[in-house]
């Protein structure tokens, strides 16, 4: 009885080693991450929702010499409009719910991956002002992009791959190499993320941009008078995650031509006007624009009341507008970034 166990258990241990061999090798050569992707090479078709793992091989095969950093606000900038209209190779790294920490890294990843960057269009929402932006606990959301998805890859981190998550990719590439279905985002980062516009429905939207006021539309115009600060605490209003930013865009090269965007969020997204929050933010964005002249960078302010953020019509919930909004916001950019000048509805306030 003890030796049938014996042989029984060898038959196990051997058939698990040899399935979790089979698995490996299946998604090693399937590759869905593309950690054999180097310059001159072609990334996977992206088949994972989460944009966290799929885009350093983007950076990484050399296609691209100009990027979009930042949050689910700019992922509706469209790569091939912003690469038509300022004769560069635009790749989209916007990820949702990036904190300024993960939006650091992946604009270091795509700074050492491309020679002479071109372009880089940073999106810089209210997060990068926020007190504690750089506490250890806020650096990385509950979708944390892998350290070792975001450097060069060896021959160590491959064991990393033998996971069920990544069987799953790996799973859907098959699929997609067979002809069964279609790549979940665009091979240079673009992707609809919003619902169809033909579902828009308005009083849905309006309960989810005003859902910080209960549901019910906010008054949303500035206080009258404005809140009283006192000297001492305007004297404590600090920015750390700006020191980051500054870090960042000083290391790349001096020909790279940087654009700093605030974008577009609903004035519900904001601080009430006149507020103690609103003058605070008002001295982030000045100390944004201070750093953005000390490197050369333009600074395109869509932050405040104007006719795109005062629209509820115009958006899904407080932070995602709808396409006809992404469609302007790409082509603005696009007119300011080649020296242009913005709309004269005073939506874009741009600094030089």
């Amino acid at each position: 009885m003890a030796k049938a166990w014996i042989q029984w258990s060898r038959w196990f241990l051997g058939a698990a080693v040899v399935g979790a061999g089979v698995l490996f090798a299946f998604v090693a050569t399937l590759d869905p991450f593309g950690m054999r992707v180097h310059a001159g090479q072609a990334p996977r078709p992206i088949m994972d929702i989460n944009q966290r793992f799929m885009y350093p091989q983007l950076v990484r095969s050399g296609r691209f010499d100009a990027a979009v950093v930042g949050t689910s606000t700019m992922r509706l900038l469209d790569p091939q409009v912003l690469s038509r209209g300022l004769d560069a190779r635009f790749v989209n790294l916007a990820m949702n719910a990036a904190t300024p920490w993960e939006q650091v890294q992946m604009a270091r990843l795509f700074r050492e991956h491309v020679q002479v960057p071109k372009r880089l269009i940073w999106g810089i929402d209210t997060t990068w002002c926020e007190a504690d932006a750089t506490d250890e606990a806020r650096r990385l959301t509950p979708r944390p992009v892998p350290g070792w998805l975001s450097r060069e890859v060896g021959w160590s981190d491959w064991p990393k791959l033998l996971n069920l998550t990544n069987l799953e990719i790996a799973g859907r590439l098959m699929t997609y190499k067979l002809g069964w279905s279609r790549e979940r985002i665009r091979g240079d980062g673009y992707e609809v993320f919003t619902p169809p516009e033909a579902s828009y429905d308005l009083a849905r939207a309006r309960s989810h941009i005003y859902a910080s006021h209960g549901g019910a539309i906010a008054d949303l115009a500035p206080l009258s008078p404005a809140a009283a600060i006192a000297p001492a605490e305007s004297a404590g209003w600090h920015f750390p995650a700006l020191s980051w930013l500054e870090e960042s865009i000083a290391a790349f090269p001096k020909a790279t031509q940087v654009m700093l965007v605030l974008p577009p969020a609903h004035l519900a997204a904001y601080p009430r006007q006149g507020s103690a929050a609103w003058q605070r933010y008002v001295r982030c964005k000045a100390d944004i624009a201070a750093l953005a002249r000390r490197h050369g960078a333009v600074v395109v302010d869509y932050a405040h009341a104007s006719p795109i953020t005062a629209q509820d019509a115009n958006y899904w919930d407080p932070l995602h507008f709808r396409l006809a909004i992404a469609a302007r916001f790409g082509e603005e950019l696009a007119q300011i970034g080649k020296g242009g000048t913005a709309r004269d509805d005073g939506a874009a306030i741009v600094l030089r």
